[in-house]
């Protein structure tokens, strides 16, 4: 550890690695694959930033969102470490100049999306770069038992083995027990590799008040005017609440502003820039802000509603206080929203006729051949399944042994030349002018543009796909033609004989679990905070941090402020209203596609693919019952739905 110990101080001026940070290094530098289960802002980057500069070759860093990446290279590249991203918002110049760096070893981190591991072209080009360490930052999203699952993330692994890479480094803030064994079981990560360091941060002071939706307002109001000029966040679940909160908070006096992911995104930038630089006290925000956000002196955070889970209250307070002064969590919880919060759960799960529909598609590909070719964004249209439930669903359908990726690729690649074809083929020799030249031959042209035509190509040269689109790529790097691929096709082989009867009941018991599961997330959240337990304490027990063991005596519980939700204000019954009045036009615009469960939806204000294509919020009655438990809607609109 003696030369880990000169790079922290070379490279970024520090003496003594933090809890949990030398005993993570140390396990990667010996060859093992580990994971750190640190609290956000405890230094969880360092762990695989200094590793980095000692591996031979380059670390992969897999990260969810590009805040994140952007974020990370800015403080990399203000220490002199070598490090870039790939993502689709970069010119040719860009990518192809990292590609290049990446290709000679002079980039020592690359930092990508999960999402870039399912681009052919990307996946051909980094299979040729020696890779000594895959990073998985926010890991619990692998865990189907995590509050953040990607479907995406379940290919790591295999992508570790296919790309030869030695070793993998975890690193998450929130995840249970539960989730911590299911992410080492998945990349085999010895238990001793495992360093979680405690979750229990002592300048954190946590407050839980229970009051009705009409007196939060004016109670936020008075205790953000306590602490003008002190940054901070409020979260809130809609973003008409975050509209709404800001303004009256604007008109009290607060220096604040509403941020959410209906906005416009250079309006988002902009106002999170105002945030960094203190010129901006208050954000109001969804979820949609924090990730990635690495400012120190966030001196508070409130929940005007109720978050989302255990895990999302974990993280969101987790920004305050990364200095390590003093800052105030405040939650102002009833159970108003919950409701809201259940819904959004129901929104996600197939129905039982929308997961026939995809085990007929199957059986369709698998009579004709024994391959399945599937375009995400149609298949999500026509199923009406939203497109991360299909993902799931496709990945269930693995694990059941029904599919089986065999490759993707992008039905469409078009490209234009950048200078004149003459000065093109003079910079190749014979062979290679004669390849690129079948190539554009077979290619179909427009005025400047041609769209690759593998299927005419082979038949004059079989067999040339795989070299077709590696000269495409080489093409493009050397900014001799500018390239576009669209339209990702995913290929998978298709195992007839485990098609049977049971399988779209499985399936379906599979996402009603893991939809009962999201439901009790909802639960353990309203018991933790409607408790007489100290906050803190819950919080490590339940993240299994067992450093702390005993009461804080700073959270709201020890000094004697339990949080007793008050129960919302009572709804109309349901069979008081008139079924036809908030339905008619919905079932009019679904035609023949009205079922209840859609009809539920609507009146619930769950969007779905089939929504969007028809215009369904333009629709008088979306969202009327959205206050309504998702359950109780469905149950009456079975009973009226045929009558």
């Amino acid at each position: 550890m003696e030369s880990a110990h000169s790079l922290l101080a070379q490279y970024f001026g520090f003496d003594q690695f933090r809890p949990g940070q030398g005993e993570v290094i140390e396990n990667v530098l010996k060859g093992h694959s580990a994971a750190a289960i640190f609290p956000t802002g405890s230094g969880k980057s360092l762990c695989y930033q200094l590793p980095a500069l000692a591996l031979p070759h380059l670390t992969l860093v897999v990260s969810p969102l590009l805040a994140l990446m952007d974020d990370q290279l800015q403080f990399l590249s203000s220490k002199g470490i070598a490090a870039a991203s790939i993502e689709s918002t970069q010119t040719n110049e860009q990518s192809s100049a990292v590609m290049q760096g990446v290709a000679d070893g002079s980039i020592k981190i690359l930092m990508i999306s999960v999402e870039r591991l399912n681009n052919e072209r990307f996946r051909k080009f980094i299979s040729s770069v020696p890779i000594s360490l895959l990073v998985i930052d926010e890991a619990h999203c692998i865990s189907e038992w995590g509050h953040n699952f990607r479907p995406d993330y379940l290919k790591l692994p295999a992508y570790q083995k296919q790309l030869n890479i030695p070793q993998a480094l975890l690193l998450t803030a929130t995840a249970t027990a539960q989730v911590v064994e299911d992410m080492g079981r998945k990349f085999s990560i010895q238990k001793q590799c495992v360093t979680l360091t405690g979750f229990y941060r002592a300048n954190l002071n946590l407050a839980a008040l229970g009051m009705p939706s009409s007196q939060k307002l004016p109670y936020l109001k008075d205790w953000l005017n306590q602490r003008q000029g002190q940054s901070g966040i409020v979260y809130v679940t809609l973003q008409q609440s975050a509209e709404m909160v800001a303004q009256a908070l604007s008109r009290a006096g607060v220096n604040a502003a509403a941020y959410h992911a209906g906005m416009d995104s250079d309006k988002r930038k902009s106002i999170q820039n105002q945030f960094m630089t203190g010129e901006l006290s208050v954000i109001v925000a969804t979820i949609a802000f924090g990730m990635g956000i690495d400012k120190s002196d966030i001196r508070f955070v409130a929940h005007f509603d109720l978050p989302k889970s255990i895990e999302n209250y974990a993280q969101e307070i987790g920004r305050a206080g990364r200095d390590g002064l003093v800052s105030d969590c405040l939650v102002l919880a009833n159970r108003d929203n919950l409701n809201v919060l259940e819904n959004f759960v129901y929104g996600d799960t197939p129905e039982a006729s929308a997961i026939d529909f995809i085990i007929e598609e199957i059986s369709q590909a698998a009579a004709v051949g024994t391959q399945w070719e599937v375009l995400l964004t149609p298949l999500s249209n026509e199923s009406n399944i939203r497109q991360l439930s299909l993902k799931t669903l496709l990945v269930y359908l693995e694990m059941l042994r029904v599919i089986k990726p065999k490759y993707s690729y992008f039905a469409d690649y078009r490209f234009k030349l950048l200078l004149p074809l003459s000065e093109l083929l003079s910079q190749f020799d014979p062979q290679r002018q004669a390849f690129i030249n079948a190539v554009l031959d077979s290619s179909d042209k427009a005025k400047i543009w041609y769209s690759a035509n593998f299927t005419k190509l082979e038949q004059l040269i079989p067999d040339s796909r795989d070299r077709a689109i590696k000269a495409l790529d080489y093409l493009h790097q050397k900014q001799l033609i500018e390239l576009q691929s669209k339209q990702l096709t995913q290929v998978y082989d298709v195992y007839s004989a485990n098609i049977n009867d049971t399988v779209a009941a499985r399936l379906f018991e599979r996402f009603s679990i893991k939809e009962q599961s999201e439901i009790n997330r909802i639960n353990q959240l309203v018991d933790f905070f409607d408790s007489e337990s100290c906050l803190s304490l819950q919080l490590a027990q339940y993240f299994s941090d067992h450093n702390l063991t005993a009461p804080c005596g700073h959270c709201s519980v020890c000094l004697g402020q339990s949080a007793r939700l008050p129960k919302p204000a009572p709804l109309a019954p349901l069979d008081d209203l008139d079924f036809i009045a908030v339905s008619q036009q919905a079932i009019t615009k679904l035609e023949a596609n009205a079922t209840p469960i859609l009809l539920s939806r609507f009146l619930c204000g769950l969007t779905t693919p089939i929504f969007t294509k028809l215009k369904m919020r333009q629709i008088s009655g979306f969202a009327q019952l959205e206050q309504y438990r998702f359950k109780e809607v469905l149950a009456w609109v079975e009973q009226n739905f045929n009558r």
